[in-house]
């Protein structure tokens, strides 16, 4: 027997009041809630998505990294959308990775398998997504959401946060969150938490460069919505080129990156963003994008 919850889209424009649609997924009856699971609001320029298992410390169900996946797809396609937050609800957690309750009953080995692909699929979608990606993290960020935070372009933390990969502690390695974590962390810290599952604090995980900025909990919103805001405000086809370039070159030696990042200039400094930037500089005014 299974139960329905909501993912909840609410799309809040300037000039008309919010709207919402529903997709209804089938979840097991210890999962039941009148509330969404994953509610997507847009907010402008800014979609935020929030994971809604607050009683669950926002632990993912399959479902939810579905959802989450893809949200961030039809995200990329979202002219509308240029900056992404992730979070969630309530205020003991970002997320605590995978649901195990969720996870390890009815399905066979082969459709577990393929079930835990989702969340490298997520990973993926975000990368490719073209657009920043903002964690806006309170409380416990561990496991398969310390892979999750890790693999936003900006992690923004309450000074309660925590972070880490608790997984050994149960026989388990945290695999998935790996890449995340190497393009996050140095190697050797990355090692010592998965080995040991030892917790970082907000202020260690400041000092490693793991987030990029740890507030009070009571200034954490304000924090996110003046980065998100900041974002959104570039060129939206020089921050999907710059991005992009960013990335590949981390994966290049630095003499290919150099070859490539020097032809990534001359396309972008080609393109109708980079002259109506630079007139709006020259002529002292605010420029006006046209994402081409």
């Amino acid at each position: 027997m299974t139960t329905t919850t909501a993912v909840t889209i609410v799309n809040r424009g300037s000039h008309t009041p919010p709207t919402v649609a529903s997709v209804f997924l089938d979840t097991p009856d210890a999962y039941d809630a009148a509330v969404p699971e994953l509610e997507l609001v847009r907010d402008g320029a800014v979609a935020r998505f929030t994971i809604n298992r607050p009683e669950r410390r926002n632990a993912m169900s399959f479902e939810v990294i579905e959802g989450l996946r893809d949200g961030v797809r039809d995200a990329r396609s979202d002219d509308q959308t240029r900056v992404i937050v992730i979070t969630g609800a309530g205020d003991k957690a970002f997320c605590t990775g995978a649901d195990l309750s969720a996870m390890s009953g009815g399905a066979d080995a082969s459709s577990a398998h393929e079930g835990r692909g989702l969340l490298a699929d997520l990973f993926r979608e975000m990368w490719r997504v073209g657009k920043p990606t903002v964690a806006r993290v309170r409380g416990f960020a561990l496991a398969g959401g310390f892979g999750l935070a890790m693999a936003c372009d900006f992690v923004v933390a309450a000074d309660d946060a925590q972070f880490g990969t608790p997984e050994i502690n149960v026989g388990l390695w945290p695999y998935m969150i790996t890449v995340p974590l190497l393009r996050s962390l140095p190697p050797r810290l990355a090692f010592e938490l998965m080995s040991t599952g030892r917790r970082v604090g907000a202020d260690e995980a400041l000092r490693f460069g793991m987030v990029n900025q740890v507030v009070p909990a009571a200034e954490l919103d304000t924090a996110v919505d003046d980065l998100a805001v900041t974002l959104a405000e570039k060129s939206p086809l020089t921050m999907r080129q710059g991005r992009q370039a960013f990335f590949h070159a981390m994966e290049m030696s630095p003499d290919a990156a150099l070859d490539y990042l020097q032809a990534m200039l001359t396309v972008t400094s080609q393109s109708e963003d980079a002259r109506e930037g630079i007139a709006a500089f020259l002529e002292k005014r605010p420029p006006k994008w046209t994402g081409r």
